[in-house]
């Protein structure tokens, strides 16, 4: 068998030797570009500001703007008036601590009930809470289509035969090409 495999080495070294390559410019006819859709992704962006509950106000900043006390001091004098004229004796005097306590609380609320300051854009009492505004960031992929050259459909001419092929740029008036030439044995 190993004279058979070097038989044939040989034969095809003596084949190839016979051949001869050489190159030779072929006339360009025209290059055609060639293309392709693509879709390229991108990121899009886009920002939104939202309203949402934050922590809890503490009781100094909700009663930061100054309070009036002239409503205590009157709903107090009129609480200690009702109630000293209702019941006898030592219940007189617990009636009137009572109507001063209540009427000076109910004169309080009548003056201060617009107190409290809406804090970060809120336009009502939230229990004790401030709204917070914080930017909240949304993005996505689009797929934007793009058309690319892939290449150039190139027809040329090499001696009176036309040729096309197809090449990642465009040649130009003139494309090289490689010749080979090879014997007729018969």
């Amino acid at each position: 068998m190993k004279p058979f495999v070097i038989t044939s080495l040989l034969a095809t070294t003596m084949f190839g030797a016979q051949a001869q390559t050489f190159t030779d410019n072929a006339r360009v006819r025209s290059a055609e570009p060639q293309y392709e859709n693509v879709s390229v992704p991108r990121n899009e962006c886009s920002s939104h500001w939202v309203s949402e509950r934050g922590s809890r106000i503490s009781a100094e900043r909700q009663n930061s703007q100054d309070r009036q006390y002239g409503g205590a001091i009157v709903g107090g004098l009129a609480g200690g008036i009702l109630g000293h004229q209702v019941g006898g004796g030592s219940g007189k005097d617990a009636a009137t601590a009572l109507g001063v306590v209540l009427g000076a609380m109910a004169g309080d609320q009548l003056q201060n009930r617009d107190a409290r300051v809406p804090y970060g854009n809120a336009q009502y009492d939230n229990g004790g809470y401030e709204t917070v505004q914080r930017e909240v960031k949304r993005c996505r992929t689009v797929y934007d289509t793009q058309t690319r050259i892939t290449g150039y459909r190139v027809t040329y001419d090499y001696r009176g035969q036309q040729y096309t092929t197809f090449m990642q740029t465009n040649p130009g008036n003139s494309l090289p090409v490689r010749v080979s030439v090879d014997p007729i044995t018969q």
